[in-house]
């Protein structure tokens, strides 16, 4: 476990690198906290949660939202920008069909909108038959998801912590 911990420090930015990125430049001043940058239960779980619910549910500028929010929240900034790598090329079409499908059968709608994608008008002209829908499907996976990881991060860290003190290795 701790080999894992030392790969995801060492890939994790570091503050200086956050605070020279001019995105980031305004949460400059706040970056300075060192708990933000603190690997403590607290911090790192709320960070994966936050990363999580504004990955699934913010399609652009997750990295900036979820840096942002860290600071609000006194997350750990560097996993809560690292959380929002859940959705990447390669995860968004399931993720979003999936989303589409839990909105659609939560809001009560049709789950079979016709669209050709082919048609750049159709796309524009279904978007709101499957806004809805997809919307509130990602606010669901992203609320249960950011509840979870936070959830599972903690009793995880406290059941590790347990069995240090206990001098047992697991």
């Amino acid at each position: 476990m701790s080999a894992l911990i030392r790969r995801l420090r060492a890939l994790a930015p570091g503050r200086e690198q956050l605070e020279t990125n001019p995105w980031l430049r305004r949460l400059a001043p706040h970056l300075a906290n060192p708990k933000l940058w603190c690997w403590s239960r607290r911090g790192v779980a709320m960070g994966v949660a936050i990363g999580l619910f504004i990955g699934f549910l913010i399609p652009v500028a997750q990295i900036l939202l979820a840096a942002a929010a860290a600071v609000v929240l006194r997350a750990n900034v560097p996993i809560a920008a690292a959380g929002t790598f859940v959705t990447n090329p390669f995860t968004v079409p399931p993720i979003y069909y999936g989303a589409y499908q839990l909105g659609a059968w939560a809001t009560g709608t049709s789950a079979t909108a016709a669209v050709s994608w082919a048609d750049p008008f159709s796309v524009l002209e279904s978007l709101g038959s499957i806004g809805v829908p997809l919307f509130a499907g990602l606010a669901i996976t992203a609320s249960f998801a950011a509840a979870a990881s936070y959830l599972l991060i903690s009793r995880a860290w406290i059941w590790r912590v347990a069995v240090k003190r206990r001098g047992v290795r697991p």
